[in-house]
């Protein structure tokens, strides 16, 4: 059985730390209820099993859709539970960890356990989003209902992420094209002319003399322009994987002018669309926003959330700490308290998902579009500097003979 580290406070106000097993977080929650503990905070400590094989980080999203979408259908007909993840675990085209997941599953599942408890002991491959949504459409007797829902939204969620990702990649991209070939040039092309220049025994311009001792100073220390140049993304990328690391790029990035636009719509949409799924399917507010943070994929929308679940727990509305702050934008503040005043919330963060993610969508195709022949003009323009410093001795020699 899964086992659950958890903070929470005692009726003399006292903060008691510890563990506690439960098939689900919710399950812990009712646990610690019982015992007069009021819980602060409840995360998974380990699944008591150990499961060779599985070791990879999970499975793809669209792989994840796939079979939420098939197990939707089998569950729609009818099958059971069982059944259908036998079904489905011996078909080929499932992937391996898939498979061993299902099978760790179907052990758990022999033992009495629930399909949603049985899930939280693959948490690389089933998130807290999907096994909360599992539990509440087993306690609701709407289990297909809501895995139908759960394949709609890794599909959208994966659509925005892919958006964002290739607004961000394609620069990089065409950055890493255009050093290469200015490398080539400087270290390749250029020093071929050194002959004809030395031979002519004139006075080089002055662009022609910074572009040759560029190349000189390239040649002479490639080693060192390439070490910073690959080892600096690396340091970078490693000091994100940080906890403080990955808060302060979560804020540089949501703060730049245009990405940073970009950055902060794809997290309002997944939120939005989080919190939507999780209270359509039954999810108490408090609990869907806390679960909306931990998933919302930066720092500063989560502080934000935080502070929103913090107001709730004090009686006060979702939205006012959305209209207060100074990263969401007013009309989702204002859309959200329209929703609460008229007891259509989950409907309203449906439709503010839809706005945002087509905007997501329309933003990044715009972007794309702007950096391509902004990047090209720039390699272009590089490229006919050097060329012209190359020639301009030559156009020189050819003034002199005649």
């Amino acid at each position: 059985m899964p086992v659950y580290n958890f903070e929470a406070r005692s009726v003399d106000g006292r903060v008691r730390k510890g563990d506690v097993d439960a098939d689900s977080e919710t399950e812990a929650k009712v646990k610690l209820r019982a015992s007069q503990l009021i819980p602060i905070s409840v995360t998974l400590k380990s699944s008591g099993m150990n499961i060779p094989g599985l070791k990879s980080k999970g499975i793809k999203p669209k792989e994840l859709q796939t079979f939420t979408r098939q197990l939707a259908v089998l569950t729609g007909a009818g099958v059971p539970i069982v059944q259908g993840l036998e079904a489905l675990n011996k078909g080929k085209a499932s992937p391996e960890n898939l498979r061993i997941a299902l099978t760790g599953i179907l052990a758990q599942l022999e033992q009495g356990k629930t399909l949603s408890g049985a899930m939280t002991s693959f948490g690389n491959i089933f998130d807290k989003i999907y096994t909360e949504l599992v539990a509440a459409g087993e306690a609701s007797g709407s289990l297909d209902t809501v895995l139908n829902r759960l394949a709609e939204y890794i599909e959208k969620s994966n659509k925005i992420t892919g958006k964002v990702k290739g607004a961000l990649v394609y620069p990089i991209v065409i950055m890493i094209v255009s050093a290469i070939v200015i490398s080539v040039i400087l270290m390749f092309v250029i020093p071929s002319f050194m002959d004809l220049f030395s031979a002519s025994g004139q006075e080089l311009p002055a662009l022609t003399m910074f572009v040759v001792n560029l190349s000189e100073i390239f040649k002479s220390y490639w080693y060192i322009i390439f070490g910073v140049l690959i080892g600096g993304p690396l340091l970078l990328q490693s000091y994100a994987n940080t906890s403080e690391g990955e808060k302060n790029m979560d804020s540089l990035l949501i703060s730049l002018p245009v990405l940073g636009t970009l950055v902060l719509r794809s997290c309002i949409a997944r939120f939005t669309r989080t919190l939507a799924i999780l209270l359509t399917a039954g999810v108490r507010l408090a609990e869907a926003i806390e679960i909306a943070a931990n998933t919302s994929g930066n720092y500063e929308m989560e502080k934000v959330l935080k502070q929103t679940k913090n107001s709730i727990t004090q009686g006060r509305t979702f939205s006012e700490p959305l209209l207060s702050s100074k990263l969401i934008p007013e009309m989702v503040g204002q859309m959200i308290s329209i929703g609460e005043e008229s007891g259509n919330l989950d409907v309203m963060l449906n439709k503010i998902a839809d706005f945002y993610e087509e905007e997501v969508e329309a933003a990044a195709d715009t972007l794309t579009s702007l950096i391509e022949p902004f990047m090209m003009v720039f390699l272009g323009g590089i490229i006919a500097v050097l060329v012209i410093a190359m020639y301009l001795p030559i156009f020189n020699m050819a003034n002199t003979v005649t």
